[in-house]
């Protein structure tokens, strides 16, 4: 596919436009979470374990990931498990662990909800040609590494992390 004639953007209109998409999508993160029951942190967990797949994580690897304690990780597990959401299996390797697996009916429940949005997204892509997708791409994964070394800056300095 061939690129489309695009709009000339500034850099300044290019961090306006994504502080629109990512107000946006926190909205609608909160909108899925709460057709689902769940709160934000459960849902940014759940999909953290839907994301793993066959590689199960522990609770560890969860509260790393969510930024919280594990004292907290206990209540969020146990809310995700009240709710079908997952399963804890004991970690071959250390009995004293467990892993956390995903309900077979939780993952059919998310898609159904998300499926519909991420056959939109899948249609916007294909707007654009393999080397846009490949510039798309590099500047989601630049900026969420990015996004991600700021908040651990920011929690370095206030002694969080």
């Amino acid at each position: 596919m061939q690129a489309k004639p695009r709009p000339n953007a500034t850099p300044a209109q290019a961090l306006e436009a994504m502080d629109s998409l990512i107000a946006a999508h926190l909205l609608g993160q909160q909108e899925m979470a709460q057709r689902l029951g769940l709160n934000i942190t459960d849902l940014l967990c759940f999909g953290c374990v839907l994301k793993a797949g066959e590689n199960l994580l522990t609770a560890g690897d969860l509260a790393e990931h969510a930024h919280v304690t594990s004292g907290a990780m206990t209540g969020i597990l146990n809310r995700l498990e009240r709710g079908g959401y997952i399963t804890r299996v004991p970690d071959p390797a250390d009995r004293r662990r467990v892993r956390v697996a995903a309900v077979p009916d939780a993952i059919t429940r998310v898609v159904e909800l998300y499926g519909p949005y991420y056959g939109r997204l899948t249609k916007l892509f294909a707007d654009y040609s393999p080397d846009e997708i490949a510039v798309l791409t590099d500047w989601f994964t630049r900026a969420g590494g990015m996004a991600q070394e700021y908040i651990d800056e920011l929690r370095g300095r206030d002694g969080d992390g």
